[in-house]
């Protein structure tokens, strides 16, 4: 059976950006509950954006493997190691 992963890592954060309640970021430690909360923000007003940010090559480790410390490593003080954009569209009722 496979290891399974600590759904945190204190190193990285999960920052969602609410530009509608005024430029305001929320961060998160896990990315299910950032992805919820943007999911929200993204109903209400079209979009939402979560910016991974990894304080560490542990924790660009636990994100991303060898891969990850790869990326970090090309720019360690980068102030997002990744952006997601989610995009909400709604389609109405559905008869």
């Amino acid at each position: 059976m496979a290891k399974r992963r600590r759904a945190t890592h204190k190193d990285v954060d999960f920052d969602v950006d609410d530009a509608h309640a005024g430029s305001r970021s929320k961060s998160f430690k896990r990315f299910d509950e950032a992805a919820a909360h943007a999911v929200v923000i993204g109903v209400s007003t079209g979009k939402a954006t979560i910016d991974v940010v990894v304080h560490s090559e542990a924790g660009a480790r636990w994100l991303g493997g060898a891969d990850g410390v790869a990326q970090y490593r090309e720019d360690p003080e980068a102030s997002v190691f990744e952006r997601i954009e989610i995009k909400v569209k709604s389609l109405g009722r559905v008869p």
